[in-house]
């Protein structure tokens, strides 16, 4: 597997975008989906990663600066096709390696339900963070990606960054 910093110009990595856009807002009310649009991820303060097996899409996943120290893990997906095979452990860990590379110490995320975000992890520690914080769904079908980074030591915290309390979120914190 190999992943890439991305320019957010393949079709099937937009493809995936689109699809991760349309589940969110399929399963959380609007004001309680928090994922960027390509536009988004493609600001200065974010670093977009996709995973391929030779042609094959397998994932993404990025990382917003909040501040010098402070990350957030955003827009982390995985194809149907790659689901529960490693692919999102392996991109969470990328991406919390290159932020503890970038001096970070603490990430945070907000995130829907899909297994795919272990490399974002990686990706921080890398970028020198210490801490990583998330918010994700609270509804069952988020359970997954809860158990994902419940298994990568994650914690459940107060909200963090520009969000507040909502029964539809969960705000979880990893200290790297």
């Amino acid at each position: 597997m190999k992943i890439i910093e991305d320019r957010l110009e393949d079709s099937a990595v937009l493809d995936l975008l689109r699809e991760h856009l349309e589940d969110m807002n399929a399963t959380s009310p609007a004001e309680s989906v928090h994922a960027l649009d390509v536009s988004g991820l493609k600001e200065p303060s974010v670093t977009f990663w996709s995973s391929w097996q030779g042609e094959q899409l397998l994932g993404c996943v990025a990382l917003k600066a909040l501040t010098n120290d402070h990350g957030e893990l955003k827009s982390m997906r995985t194809t149907t096709l790659a689901r529960k095979k490693g692919v999102g452990s392996t991109m969470l860990r990328h991406v919390l390696e290159h932020a503890r590379q970038q001096g970070m110490t603490k990430i945070s995320l907000e995130t829907g339900s899909m297994t795919y975000f272990a490399p974002v992890l990686e990706h921080a520690r890398q970028q020198g963070m210490t801490k990583i914080s998330l918010e994700t769904g609270s509804m069952t079908y988020f359970a997954p990606a809860r158990a994902l980074y419940e298994k990568h030591g994650f914690e459940y915290c107060a909200p963090f960054a520009d969000y507040a309390e909502d029964p539809n979120s969960q705000f979880m914190t990893l200290v790297l």
